[in-house]
C-alpha cells in the first residue's frame, strides 16, 4: 500500500475528503518527524512507538573490492510495534 492508497482507505472510513485526509496524514508524519528529531518520540498505546536509536561505529567491507571501510556512528529512526499490533499480525 502506498500513500495514495492509504489516503483513499482513510477517507472512505472517515467520510472525509481526500484532500483533508492527505493534510492530516502529512501533519501526522511531520509531527512524528519533529518529535523524533527532538528525541521525544511518539507513543501510540497498542500501535507502537516511534523513536531514535544510536548505532555504534563499526568496520564494514566494500562488497566489490573487499576493502575494509569505517562506518561512523549515527542515529536512526526506529519503530517498535505495540502489543495489539503484534497480536493482530499473528
Amino acid at each position: 500500500m502506498n500513500k495514495a492508497d492509504l489516503i483513499d482507505q482513510i477517507s472512505k472510513m472517515t467520510s472525509a475528503t481526500k484532500a483533508e485526509t492527505e493534510r492530516l496524514l502529512d501533519a501526522f508524519v511531520d509531527t512524528v518527524s519533529k518529535n523524533i528529531k527532538k528525541k521525544d518520540g511518539v507513543k501510540l498505546v497498542g500501535f507502537g512507538t516511534f523513536g531514535v536509536s544510536d548505532r555504534k561505529a563499526r568496520v564494514g567491507r566494500n562488497p566489490q573490492t573487499g576493502e575494509e571501510i569505517q562506518i561512523p556512528a549515527r542515529k536512526v529512526p526506529v519503530f517498535r510495534p505495540g502489543k495489539e499490533l503484534k497480536e493482530s499480525v499473528r
